[in-house]
């Protein structure tokens, strides 16, 4: 992830959560353009932010100035697709990583359209983020048509019976014996843009390990087949104890590392997990 200083040359530090790769870019003031201008840069920086062609990331993140008094930041994601949305759980933990190191705080509250997210020290290195409350009503998630969001009639070849969860984003959670037997990069463009979201979805494959270990891939919508998704680990968590398979502690294991997930009493989940610097480097303009 890249976090990017505006006015004058703008550092760009990147941080890899998980290796789920993105560029945050904080702005130390606004940048005078149009509203439409603005997210017409930023969704074209998105697109060009490939691993194959550039520097590569799934998210490019924008750190601007607190819109409420209450919060310290507030944060903006792109996909590389260019499509801006409302939350990203490991893109916030590695914001949340370079501002608590910058301001010597040891939390914060973030604000993002998914609303108000408190970062604090995990130790050890990692960072723990309140996700805010899983959302599982139907129209929360939201879906086209009433359903039961612990069946959902959803499918394609050897996945069927998906839970839903909105954790600031739609997903859809796949329960299977062999997580990494299924051809999630065949099946997830087709799942992501099933009818039934018409916000589209994140698509989860998960398998039990153990009463406190799950296995997931995620197909992340706008992005594609990722090593890692935080939101998407929040999901799989909170699915996997709705349906009796697992406690509300878990650690999910995903390709590109562990994160540990807990969903407490009171709906909100907490997503704890390392992060690491990897680069720096600048972005013209």
């Amino acid at each position: 992830m890249t976090l990017v200083r505006i006015p004058g040359y703008n550092p760009a530090h990147d941080g890899a959560s998980l290796r789920q790769d993105a560029w945050a870019r904080q702005r130390l003031r606004r940048v005078r353009c149009a509203p439409h201008a603005a997210r017409a840069r930023w969704r074209a920086r998105a697109r060009h932010c490939r691993q194959a062609t550039g520097v590569g990331c799934d998210q490019v993140i924008v750190v601007e100035p607190p819109r409420n008094g209450g919060t310290d930041a507030y944060l903006r994601f792109w996909n590389q697709d260019g499509g801006e949305v409302a939350a990203c759980g490991n893109g916030t933990r590695c914001a949340a990583r370079l501002l608590l190191d910058e301001t010597e705080q040891t939390s914060m509250i973030l604000e993002t359209d998914a609303g108000w997210l408190t970062a604090e020290e995990a130790g050890g290195g990692q960072v723990r983020v309140d996700m805010g409350p899983a959302r599982l009503d139907w129209r929360d998630i939201p879906l086209a048509r009433a359903a039961d969001t612990l069946h959902v009639a959803v499918g394609a070849g050897p996945l069927g019976d998906a839970v839903a969860v909105n954790m600031g984003n739609p997903h859809a959670v796949f329960f299977v014996d062999d997580a990494d037997a299924v051809p999630l990069e065949a099946l997830g463009p087709g799942l992501e843009i099933d009818p039934l979201f018409p916000e589209h979805a994140n698509i989860g494959v998960a398998q039990r390990l153990a009463d406190d270990r799950l296995r997931l891939r995620v197909w992340e919508r706008g992005a594609g087949l990722t090593q890692a998704c935080g939101t998407g680990a929040c999901a799989a968590a909170v699915a996997g104890a709705r349906r009796g398979l697992t406690g509300r502690s878990v650690t999910v294991v995903l390709d590109g590392g562990e994160l540990g997930i807990l969903w407490r009493e009171d709906g909100h989940v907490e997503m704890t997990g390392p992060t690491a610097a990897s680069f720096s480097g600048v972005l013209p303009g």
